[in-house]
């Protein structure tokens, strides 16, 4: 299972840091995903890495302001948030995937999400 967590409050402009932390062992086949869920909304993607390569995927919408990273010693992922917005609010949850996608249908061991604030 993959539980996020270091979700808050923030005011907007504000940057978070959320971790990602893996009960089992990632390889480098996996991708490391970031989804967020607004109440009344479907789970989006929002940010994805190889646990391998490295290589890093963003949705339109957070490019250029939120990074993803990887520390593959303590099987920890990262999603650096900053100049967040309002429309950022939203429970972010991590999840894994075996192949790209921005569908959550294709990630699995999902946990329970952190809840990311930002005030206007």
């Amino acid at each position: 299972q993959l539980q996020a967590s270091g979700g808050g409050l923030v005011q907007a402009g504000g940057s978070l840091r959320l971790s990602c932390a893996a009960s089992g062992r990632l390889f480098s086949s996996h991708l490391m995903g970031w989804f967020r869920q607004a109440p009344g909304k479907e789970r989006e993607f929002v940010a994805a890495i190889r646990w391998g390569s490295g290589l890093t995927y963003y949705a339109d919408s957070v490019k250029g302001r939120f990074t993803i990273s990887k520390d593959n010693a303590n099987n920890t992922g990262y999603l650096q948030m900053n100049n967040l917005k309002p429309d950022d609010t939203a429970h972010y949850y991590c999840a894994r995937a075996t192949s790209y996608s921005t569908r959550a249908y294709d990630y699995g061991r999902w946990g329970q999400g952190t809840l990311v604030t930002v005030s206007s």
